[in-house]
């Protein structure tokens, strides 16, 4: 009982500062690709803590499962290295007997990044989706800050506008500039307000001028009106786009057998099933000694993570463009990896080395 509780204690205190760290470096980094996007006119500016926020909540798999398996090393490693595992194997604990409080320590945690990975991950992603899509989807005139130039969704029309606070809908002195292939037309106007005439939104400029310039024509054209409108987008909301395959439920993958799919769904599960692989490595790899540096295990695990995890991302663009089942993928580096964890567990436990091994079969 004592073995058991002092080594969960010492987890769950490395668990959790290690967990806090990643969090913060991880909310620091999306906040700053979240502004860059909103910069872009991906994002919308008031949505950027939300966005951030499903951002993270998505990652959290992958966090917890780095926390997960830093703590188990940092703390193994510890008591490796002041000496606490010698009395432990003094007193008749073998090393796979770690296995056990391990464990009891981080099925809660593989609860959760199963979780997690099968279900608020598809969610995250499709409120972030939603979110871009929605704010896409709204109309030039609504995409346009005043006292501000900016660029239409498409990219042709450059806008800048007054806006009147007093009346909404309405804007003073209002600046257009469109770039077509053949033309190019410079509009601007005292006032402007808006109107729906057959399903289309109308802006309708007052008291303007409208400078027109045909690329492959010398010449200039002015045109000055009293009032004069142009089309900005239509009442009937646009279709939504299909929804992307990491925004897609996991009961939508498995009952859909396209290669892009299984892939999705393969990534899932391997998140779930790379929280054990990383404790029965973090196990079978802690060792240090104590005339030895201190970080050589802890950047042996961190090396050993990023290689797992791209080889994840290897193995599910191979399935997504067919030239690998799903089941093969899994088997291959989660399976493999599983049991090269216990191999290497059970090498340990026996003191079995390839000296040791080649001195018994010359004595056999």
């Amino acid at each position: 009982m004592l073995f058991d509780s002092s080594i969960r204690k010492e987890l769950a205190r490395s668990f959790g500062a290690t967990l806090v760290v990643l969090i913060t470096v991880v909310m620091t980094m999306m906040l700053i690709r979240t502004l860059g996007q909103a910069a872009r006119g991906s994002v919308s500016p008031s949505d950027v803590m939300l966005v951030m926020g499903f951002t993270v909540l998505g990652q959290l798999p992958t966090i917890l499962t780095l926390s997960l398996f830093v703590a188990t090393v940092s703390t193994l490693s510890r008591m490796y290295r002041d000496s606490e595992m010698v009395i432990w194997f003094a007193s008749g604990r073998g090393l796979i007997s770690l296995l056990t409080p391990l464990l009891r320590f981080s099925w809660p945690v593989m609860l959760v990044i199963a979780t997690l990975a099968l279900a608020i991950w598809p969610w995250a992603n499709r409120q972030i989706q939603e979110l871009k899509v929605q704010y896409e989807q709204r109309s030039d005139l609504d995409r346009i800050a005043p006292g501000e130039f900016q660029e239409s969704a498409n990219g042709t029309r450059v806008f800048f506008i007054d806006r009147d606070a007093s009346k909404e809908g309405e804007a003073n002195n209002v600046f257009i500039a469109s770039s077509e292939p053949n033309r190019e037309t410079v509009t601007s106007a005292r006032s402007a307000r808006m109107e729906v005439r057959d399903g289309e939104r109308l802006v309708l400029l007052n008291e303007g001028q409208r400078l027109e310039t045909t690329l492959d024509k010398p010449g200039l054209k002015v045109s000055e009106f009293v009032e004069y409108g142009t089309r900005i987008g239509s009442t009937s909301a646009a279709s939504k786009e299909d929804l992307s395959i990491k925004s897609r439920g996991t009961l939508d993958l498995l009952q859909d057998s396209q290669p892009a799919y299984r892939a999705e769904l393969g990534w899932r599960l391997g998140l779930a099933l790379a929280a054990l692989n990383f404790v029965v490595l973090g196990l079978a790899i802690s060792i240090v000694n104590p005339r030895a540096g201190r970080s050589g295990s802890l950047a042996f695990a961190l090396f050993a993570f990023v290689m797992y995890y791209n080889l994840m991302t290897v193995g599910q663009s191979w399935v997504a463009a067919g030239r690998l089942g799903v089941t093969a993928f899994m088997l291959a580096l989660h399976g493999g990896t599983l049991v090269l964890g216990l191999a290497l567990l059970a090498a340990r436990h026996n003191n079995w080395s390839l000296r040791s091994l080649w001195a018994g079969k010359k004595t056999a």
